[in-house]
């Protein structure tokens, strides 16, 4: 099988230690540390647990801080903020957690909610400094302490939340209310780390007001790969299949990788069964089942040429799962504590999981992770790319495959889909923000006040549309309210080539096709129900459609539109917006390489992911960001040669310093220029 080589210079700079013992990412977090409030962004890998570790204990010896809270959003990740020896690297102190304040570990993890919450309260009246729970703890736990208290119960405290992500600006956060409440009381002391910078919504972490009050330090994904002292290359199959995902599973199941298989969602199109059926099935394809370890409660499976995998089933929710996650939690060490590098590879082969060991999961030695069903969010799926992407020795290629159902379409229409899909990956990489927009559509009546096309606070584009229907239950609303992405990508999907062939009417469209992509991914809608979601599905198509139009729009007057045709406005103020977001549609480059056929599916390969085709991919998407004069250009060209010769490198757009920020984007706007003009210049006629 050729697949997607990422291939990286294996430089372990991302290794390299200070005096303290810390990598450069966690070196820069910790020059910020006398922040009050940051935001740490640095890919799956780079270091974020520790870095927080060097950051509570300075903000707990010279700061003033008296606790350190930690949140994690599930307990699987709580044992990467387990007792840590820095002081051997040459840092002042060990990060310590007392047994009794990690609410993650086996067996307490399993006590009741209100048990935790007590002993929370436990904590803050304690002399312990350090406490690791679950975002769902903090927020129940915090509830009831500000209303027992006041929430000068946190003064004077380090509130730490793992995968930021999970919290939003929007009022049914409850996370982001007990940040924005920290924030409001000004306090408290909030470090945020995320390795997902991209959310797939419309609703933003932060409010605008509230992201001005955190310094921000951030780490290119490709920067640390690149560093990385064992892995070689990271290769990237999308597999389409026509039958059923598992007849496609022997091609692209290899017994001999450290496997994660994510299972698709239920409900979904890929689902095929019930889970059981389902892992069992893929039991089945490694070889035969003998038993189940009661100690570790991994299946032992005989594979057909007699070796014994070990299988971990983090599908199956009854009891023995905590034991499932215990052991794999469990690292294996040496009698001098060191990590016994052998014994842990051994420790597990095959991991099956359903919405579970993907953000914060800790296993080094995944070398494959296979990506079962369609993921709308780009979240999620750099969340299990990213499961692979950790150094681990021994460990030199890894690879992530992502099998989805083939969608009626032709070849042609499914390779351009997977570029699209591979240049949102290379910008998720290069920490750009390549998705789109986030529409809210209103029914617009005759004497309506209200601006046609507005933007709200939060980044939300308003739109009114005359006789769109208005969604008429609280399901159908809150659908609308999350769920279009899932649909917008499962439209994109739906499409055939008679749909969208120049005799299909916009009826056909719009009405059954639409219709048929909603019912089928929410079943039990009633008719008024689809009617409303289908009608907002077809505006943002259609927007995004406009969007796309190189024709010369933007002087052009608003028009009523048919909201059972499609929108058919020209909409200049809503065009400019949406074209101000980089659309990895429009990004000029070619990442496929080729289709390779198999017996039951075939997959969709790209180009080589290496340094400067990701140069180049960040190159664009920054341009494409980039408000700038081609005299302003000029003028910042002699700095930007000034600062190559200095510095010994080219000004990076993700810098803090804002001079160079705007020297990296002149030069991605210079060289996008010269481009746009060598590609002109080919397409003018040769004179006879």
């Amino acid at each position: 099988m050729k697949t997607t080589k990422v291939p990286y210079r294996r430089t372990g700079k991302t290794k390299t230690l200070n005096a303290m013992g810390m990598r450069p990412m966690q070196a820069r977090a910790y020059e910020a540390r006398r922040a009050q409030h940051l935001i740490l962004k640095a890919p799956p890998g780079a270091g974020k647990s520790r870095a927080l570790m060097y950051i509570g204990l300075d903000k707990l010896a010279n700061q003033g801080i008296r606790k350190v809270i930690v949140a994690v959003p599930e307990t699987t990740i709580g044992a990467s903020f387990r007792p840590t020896d820095l002081v051997s690297a040459g840092f002042f102190r060990n990060w310590e957690v007392e047994r009794r304040w990690n609410l993650c570990l086996s067996g307490v993890e399993a006590e009741t909610k209100s048990r935790k919450v007590r002993v929370f309260r436990q904590f803050l009246d304690s002399a312990s400094e350090v406490l690791v729970c679950t975002h769902a703890t903090l927020r129940l736990a915090f509830d009831a302490i500000v209303a027992e208290h006041g929430i000068q119960a946190f003064d004077d405290c380090l509130v730490a939340i793992d995968e930021f992500h999970h919290v939003s600006a929007s009022e049914g956060n409850r996370l982001g209310t007990v940040i924005r409440q920290l924030l409001a009381r000004g306090q408290a002391h909030v470090l945020a780390m995320t390795g997902s910078y991209f959310r797939g919504d419309a609703v933003p972490v932060l409010r605008p007001e509230d992201e001005l009050l955190f310094q921000s330090v951030s780490s290119s994904y490709f920067e640390q790969l690149d560093g990385y002292e064992h892995l070689r290359s990271l290769d990237i199959v999308y597999s389409f299949y026509a039958d059923t995902y598992v007849t496609a599973l022997p091609d692209i199941l290899d017994p001999g990788l450290k496997t994660i298989i994510h299972i698709p969602h239920r409900g979904s199109a890929e689902a095929c069964d019930a889970k059981q059926v389902e892992v069992g099935a893929i039991l089945d394809c490694l070889g035969r089942v003998l038993h189940r370890d009661p100690v570790t409660g991994f299946d032992h499976v005989e594979t057909p040429d007699g070796r014994i995998l070990k299988v971990a089933d983090l599908v199956d929710d009854a009891p023995g799962r905590e034991i499932v996650k215990a052991a794999l939690t469990r690292e294996i060490r040496r009698p001098d504590g060191t990590r016994d590098d052998e014994a842990d590879r051994a420790k597990v082969d095959v991991i099956i999981a359903l919405g579970m060991a993907k953000e914060g999961f800790d296993w080094i030695w995944n070398e494959h992770s296979i990506c079962i069903g369609q993921r709308a969010s780009l979240t999620e799926i750099m969340q299990i790319l990213g499961r692979v992407t950790r150094d681990a020795p021994g460990k030199m290629r890894a690879r992530f495959t992502n099998l989805v159902a083939e969608p009626r379409v032709g070849t042609k229409a499914i390779t351009d889909a997977v570029n699209d899909m591979l240049k949102a990956i290379a910008g998720a990489m290069l920490m750009e923000q390549v998705m789109q927009p986030g529409f809210r559509f209103y029914r617009r009546e005759a004497n309506d006040a209200r601006e046609p096309v507005s933007m709200t606070a939060d980044g939300v584009i308003q739109v009114g549309i005359r006789g769109l229907a208005e969604p008429p239950t609280d399901r159908a609303r809150a659908i609308i309210a999350t769920g279009m992405d899932d649909l917008v990508a499962a439209a994109c999907q739906r499409m055939t080539l008679a749909t969208i062939a120049d005799a299909t009417t916009p009826q056909l469209v719009t009405q059954v096709v639409l219709g048929e992509v909603v019912r089928d991914a929410h079943p039990g809608l009633t008719p008024e129900e689809i009617d409303a979601i289908r009608q907002d599905l077809a505006a943002r198509l259609a927007i995004f459609a406009l969007a796309r139009d190189p024709a010369p729009q933007d002087e052009a007057e608003p028009e009523d539109r048919d909201p059972q045709s499609g929108p058919r406005a020209k909409l200049p103020g809503l065009l400019r917006q949406v074209r101000k977001l980089i659309n990895v549609v429009e990004l000029d480059i070619d990442l496929i390489e080729g289709v390779n056929p198999f017996r039951h599916h075939f997959d969709v390969n790209s180009k080589n992911f290496d340094a400067p085709l990701l140069q180049r991919v960040r190159s664009l998407l920054v341009a494409k960001r980039t408000r700038m004069t081609e005299e302003e250009a000029r003028t910042l060209w002699p700095r930007i040669k000034l600062f190559r010769a200095q510095v010994g490198r080219e000004p990076d757009p993700g810098a803090a310093d804002a001079l160079e920020r705007r020297l990296a984007e002149a030069l991605a706007w210079i060289r996008a220029r010269k481009a746009e003009k060598q590609r002109e210049t080919a397409r003018e006629p040769v004179e006879a």
